[in-house]
C-alpha cells in the first residue's frame, strides 16, 4: 500500500470550487464529479511516497576500523581523532609520527605551536605550517570536524613546491647578478670612452675597447647556457630516441672544445663502434662542457684524459680527468647546482659562466643516466658520465 504525505486541503478545496463552476457553466452534474475525483486522486498519487520496503537503507556510520581501512592506502597521511585522542592513523602518517601515535593526544603527536592552536580552535580551516617534521619541511594541515567531537586531519607535504619556489628565486637573483655584472663593466667603459672628449690616448681606448668586447662575449656565453638550460629542462620528460655514434661524437666534441691552442693537451682513448640513444647536439654540448672545465681548471701543462668505454652492464662510460689542483670535498656536493663557484674570481676570469656542470647533469638526467664527480686536493678531478647504450632496457 501507498503512505501517503499529509493530503492537500487546500489543493482539493479550489479543486471542488473548480468542479462546482463547470456544473454551473453548464457541465453535467456527473462530469464534474468525475473532474473533482480525478484530480484529487493526482494530487494524492504526486504526494504519495514508495513503500519503505523500496527505499535504499540509511548507510550505517563507520567504525574506527572501517575508517582504517577506507584511509589506509592513502599515500597522504590521514589522522582521525575522537576528542583529540588519535583512534585512526593511516600507514603514510605511522611512517611519518610513528605507530606509538595511536591512542595519543594529538597535539602530543605534532608539538608544533601552530599544530596546537588549530586543535584547539573550533574551525575547520586548515594551516600552513613549517617545521612540522624536520626544520625546513612545509606541510599543510586540513581538518574536517564531525559530530561527537571527531576530527579527521589531512596532511599534505608542501616542501618540494616550497623549495622549487625557493629554487626559483635564488635562480633570478643569481642570474640578474650575473647579468649585471658584465652589464656594468661595459656601461662604465664607454661611458667613459663618452666623456674622453679626445683625451685617451690610443692606447688606452683600444685597452677600453677590449675590455667592452671581453665583457660583451661574456654577456654573450651567459645569455647562451641560459637558454641552453632553459631549453633542457623543458625537454626533460621526453626521452631522447635518436641512435648516435658516441665514439665518433666524444673523439669530435673534445677536440673541438680544444682547439688548437690546447690540442695537445687532450689525450683520447676512445673505444669504436659504441652507440646510445640521445640527443647529439645535447651530448656534444656535455663533452664540451666537460672538456673546457678540465682545461681551464687542470693544470696548464698537464694532459686532460678523455676515455670512452663500455661500462658494467649495458651502459656505456665516458670519464674526463685532469691533474689540476683538486676540488675539496666540502664543494663536492654543490658543483651542479647553478652559478656555484668554488673560486668565483678565477672562474670568471676563465671566461666560466657557473652553468657548465648544471648543463651537465639536466643532460645526463634527461638520458637516464648516472653523473659521479671525484676530486682529490693536489691530484685532480675525474668526472663520469654513464649513459645506457642503444638497445638497453
Amino acid at each position: 500500500m501507498l503512505s501517503a504525505r499529509s493530503f492537500p486541503v487546500g489543493a482539493a478545496f479550489f479543486a471542488a470550487i473548480a468542479s462546482v463552476a463547470l456544473a454551473v457553466l453548464g457541465q453535467t452534474p456527473l462530469l464534474a464529479v468525475a473532474i473533482f475525483i480525478l484530480w484529487c486522486g493526482t494530487l494524492w498519487l504526486a504526494t504519495a511516497r514508495p513503500p519503505a520496503s523500496d527505499l535504499p537503507p540509511a548507510p550505517a556510520p563507520l567504525d574506527e576500523a572501517q575508517m582504517g581501512d577506507l584511509f589506509e592506502l592513502s599515500e597522504i597521511p590521514v589522522v582521525v581523532t575522537a576528542r583529540d585522542r588519535v583512534t585512526v592513523a593511516n600507514a603514510a602518517a605511522r611512517a611519518l609520527f610513528g605507530a606509538h601515535m595511536l591512542g595519543q593526544d594529538i597535539r602530543v603527536t605534532l608539538r608544533h605551536p601552530q599544530a596546537v592552536a588549530l586543535i584547539d580552535s573550533e574551525s575547520s580551516e586548515g594551516a600552513t605550517i613549517s617545521g612540522l617534521v624536520r626544520r625546513r619541511d612545509v606541510w599543510r594541515i586540513n581538518r574536517k570536524l564531525l559530530p561527537g567531537r571527531v576530527a579527521v586531519y589531512e596532511l599534505v607535504n608542501k616542501t618540494s613546491e616550497a623549495d622549487i619556489s625557493r629554487a626559483h628565486t635564488d635562480f633570478v637573483a643569481n642570474a640578474s647578478h650575473e647579468l649585471r655584472t658584465p652589464l656594468a663593466s661595459i656601461m662604465g667603459y664607454v661611458e667613459t670612452l663618452q666623456d674622453g672628449s679626445g683625451a685617451l690616448d690610443t692606447e688606452t681606448a683600444n685597452r677600453f675597447l677590449s675590455t667592452i668586447q671581453r665583457e660583451a662575449r661574456r654577456l654573450q656565453t651567459l645569455v647562451g647556457d641560459l637558454m641552453s638550460l632553459s631549453r633542457i629542462e623543458a625537454e626533460k620528460h621526453d626521452v631522447p630516441g635518436e641512435t648516435i655514434d658516441l665514439s665518433v661524437l666524444v673523439e669530435r666534441a673534445a677536440r673541438d672544445a680544444a682547439g688548437t691552442a690546447n690540442s695537445d693537451r687532450i689525450a683520447l682513448a676512445v673505444q669504436p663502434g659504441i652507440a646510445v640513444q640521445g640527443d647529439g647536439q645535447q651530448i656534444e654540448q656535455m663533452v664540451r662542457n666537460l672538456v673546457d672545465n678540465a682545461l681551464k681548471y687542470g693544470g696548464q701543462a698537464e694532459p686532460v684524459r678523455v676515455r670512452l668505454e663500455s661500462g658494467d652492464g649495458d651502459r656505456a662510460k665516458l670519464t674526463v680527468t685532469d691533474t689540476g689542483e683538486g676540488i675539496a670535498p666540502e664543494h663536492l656536493p654543490h658543483l651542479t647546482r647553478r652559478f656555484y663557484r668554488t673560486d668565483p674570481g678565477r672562474s670568471r676570469a676563465s671566461g666560466g659562466t657557473g652553468l657548465g656542470l648544471a648543463i651537465v647533469k639536466h643532460i645526463v638526467e634527461r638520458h637516464r643516466g648516472k653523473l659521479d664527480i671525484a676530486s682529490e686536493l693536489g691530484k685532480g678531478t675525474a668526472v663520469t658520465v654513464k649513459i645506457p647504450r642503444a638497445g638497453a632496457s
